[in-house]
Formats: structure tokens, C-alpha cells, sequence
């Protein structure tokens, strides 16, 4: 067992794709991911569990069908499990993703983006 900190800006520094989650860290079967994120995404949605996300750095907005919900630095929301939402970010964000090992990004094996752990 490592008993050394997580930074998370040094982990975000040593990648520069975007929508590409990186595995940070994991407890009780849960993934902690940093995220860099610019552009739209998919619209998606996980019918088994809620969506976590902590923005770090810059500012994300979740597009939902019944409004949305725009994060700066700091902030945190939790998209309920089966909620459609589409992640949107004018400029590059850092955020923070906490979810059940093996959840598909897009809610879909098929099209989600293949996790790494750094």
C-alpha cells in the first residue's frame, strides 16, 4: 500500500488529450479519474449509477434536457443515475470524475474511451 499523496495537477501534467479519463486512484470500487475536457461531448447517460464531477480548473457546463448546470474551480455535481447530459467546456477544464470501476464514459462499452491509470 502506497502511502504517498495524489497531486492531481502533477498527474493532469503528464497527459494532453481531451475526454480521455486517467485513472488516479480507487476506493470501495470506485475509479478517481482526472479528466482534461474541451469542446462538446456526447450526449450519454449511465442507467446504473449517478455522475460525479469536481471541476479544478476553468469552467464545465452539464447540458441536461430540463436545464443546465455550469462548475468553476471548486465546484461539484452529481448528474443522477439514468439523467441524459452532455459535458461541455469553451476552454480547457480539468476536472475530477469519481465512478464505479469499469463505467464507460459514454454509457456505452462500445464507444467509450479507454481508461489508463497514471
Amino acid at each position: 500500500m502506497t502511502r504517498q499523496p495524489v497531486n492531481l495537477a502533477e498527474k493532469l501534467s503528464l497527459f494532453s488529450e481531451h475526454w480521455s479519463p486517467r485513472i488516479v486512484g480507487s476506493f470501495n470500487g470506485h475509479d478517481l479519474m482526472v479528466v482534461k475536457v474541451k469542446g462538446e461531448f456526447t450526449w450519454h447517460s449511465h442507467p446504473d449509477t449517478d455522475d460525479f464531477f469536481q471541476v479544478l480548473s476553468g469552467r464545465l457546463t452539464i447540458r441536461m434536457r430540463d436545464g443546465d448546470v455550469t462548475l468553476g474551480p471548486g465546484e461539484i455535481y452529481v448528474v443522477p443515475k439514468g439523467v441524459e447530459h452532455c459535458p461541455v467546456a469553451e476552454t480547457e477544464t480539468h476536472v475530477l470524475l469519481i465512478e464505479p470501476s469499469g463505467t464507460p464514459n459514454t454509457g456505452d462499452p462500445e464507444t467509450a474511451a479507454q481508461k489508463t491509470e497514471i
